[in-house]
């Protein structure tokens, strides 16, 4: 039976995570900085900030049977390169320092229970920027480039590596954005049975793939629609 772990479990794409994996038989551990939040019948709440090493080494020592490993959480602050920089930095902070510092805490874990799978979830945002986006693209195009390397990292103890873009989930973090959002059960359902095949990456939606197939173009050609003269 698959035991995961899933960061930010008390609400959007990391809540839909943990339902879909008890629904699928698996034991999850749902990981939230407020545990008390998580509502989850079934699942076994965890605090989890994932700034706090202190927080992330104590996560790791008490869920010593975790096999899949599901970095949801982060954060998006709306700052700007050139404006906020206390906002760019909180966005680093959570979206690729902290996702790297619970990689490195439960990478012995996963070792120890036979390589098992970590899932980082990106965007599409990993691959372009637009307006009023530089820090959360940033951290995220960071965060898809982890993913590539920890994947050559963690391949000698039999560790999966696999990174998932998409643009717009119906989530709380996307409520202010107008434009097509995909049902996270979608979101979830796919990138699971991707996990299950053994794929490396999940390009969820239409809109992530043409801007994956984009980077292989002059950039004029894609920003173009964001420039201003």
């Amino acid at each position: 039976m698959t035991t995961a772990l899933v960061t930010g479990a008390n609400r959007g794409l990391g809540r839909r995570f943990a339902a879909e994996l008890l629904q699928r038989g698996a034991k999850v551990y749902a990981a939230a900085r407020r545990p008390e939040s998580v509502d989850l019948p079934g699942a076994h709440p965890i605090a989890l900030d994932v700034t706090d090493p202190d927080a992330v080494a104590a996560a790791a020592a008490l869920a010593t049977d975790v096999d899949l490993l599901v970095n949801n959480a982060g954060i998006s602050t709306g700052a700007t390169l050139l404006g906020d920089l206390d906002g760019v930095r909180a966005e680093m902070d959570v979206n690729f320092w902290g996702t790297l510092s619970v990689v490195r805490a439960f990478a012995p874990v996963l070792a120890a229970n036979g390589g098992g799978t970590v899932v980082n979830v990106a965007s599409a945002l990993s691959w372009f920027a637009f307006p009023g986006s530089g820090a959360y693209a940033v951290s995220k195009a960071a965060n898809w480039n982890m993913s590539n390397a920890l994947r050559l990292e963690l391949a000698g103890q039999g560790t999966q590596v696999t990174s998932v873009h998409l643009g717009l989930a119906d989530t709380d973090m996307a409520a202010g954005f107008d434009g097509p959002k995909t049902d996270p059960a979608v979101v979830v359902r796919r990138t699971l049975d991707a996990v299950e095949a053994g794929d490396l990456e999940v390009v969820v939606d239409e809109w992530s793939a043409d801007v994956k197939a984009s980077l292989a173009e002059d950039p004029r050609t894609f920003y173009a629609r964001f420039l201003t003269t």
